[in-house]
């Protein structure tokens, strides 16, 4: 089975999205992902209408409060036919089987699968550095995003995001379905970004990852169907 690449539709507007879109063949089914910025302006309509399209949708909203919110708010997306959705791993063993609960339940009412949950470990913006004085945490960085990893397990998350470059390392310590999907991706020569641990493709693929993130080299690309094309080789 192919391994997803999940391209980061990171656009302030639907005319931006929509002609980025535009250029791929009606029949190439991509994993899209919708951040904050397109769900917060434009709606959970945005997911109907990439759900018309016969997209797979991983809605990143990374949700971090109380179970009770949390679950209430997951009911919510589990009704909204995604693949994937976010929560914080940082909130904690309750706040994670909460959200579980509510997709659960709400995919149940319209009789759709249950979301992948999957709980951000630590972002791939930060640094050892940060970690430490920023934190206050005093564990290396991979040991910090296994022990998140397997809180998120435990409490029945089905994986995490996080950095290609702990993959291989968190893998062999976690049950074999758990799933690994990792931003931080860029082809060889690409520019790094605001990304600090990054791989590329075929380094992800090596590691262990189930499925990576890529935007700005596929969004921002002169040919984005042959960047993404690319990619999608690379990493199977």
């Amino acid at each position: 089975m192919e391994k997803p690449v999940m391209i980061a539709l990171d656009f302030k507007d639907r005319g931006e999205l929509n002609q980025f879109l535009e250029q791929f063949p009606e029949h190439l089914k991509l994993t899209i992902k919708l951040g904050m910025e397109l769900f917060y302006g434009m709606g959970p309509e945005i997911v109907r209408d990439m759900r018309q399209k016969g997209h797979d949708i991983f809605l990143d909203l990374k949700l971090n409060d109380i179970p009770n919110t949390v679950e209430k708010a997951m009911i919510q997306l589990g009704r909204m036919g995604v693949q994937y959705t976010t929560i914080h791993a940082m909130g904690g063993s309750d706040m994670i089987r909460a959200a579980k609960r509510g997709l659960v339940v709400g995919a149940r009412e319209v009789d759709l699968p249950t979301p992948k949950l999957l709980a951000v470990t630590e972002l791939t913006s930060i640094s050892e550095k940060q970690l430490s004085e920023e934190q206050n945490v005093s564990l290396p960085m991979a040991d910090q995003v296994l022990s998140l990893a397997k809180l998120t397990s435990t409490a029945g998350g089905d994986g995490v995001i996080c950095s290609p470059n702990e993959v291989s390392y968190l893998k062999p310590q976690l049950p074999e379905d758990f799933l690994f999907v990792t931003p931080g991706i860029r082809p060889a020569g690409a520019a790094k970004g605001d990304q600090k641990r990054t791989m590329t493709p075929a380094e992800a693929a090596k590691a262990g990852s189930s499925a990576i993130v890529v935007g700005r080299p596929i969004t921002q690309s002169e040919d984005p169907v042959v960047a993404y094309q690319a990619i999608l080789s690379e990493f199977n």
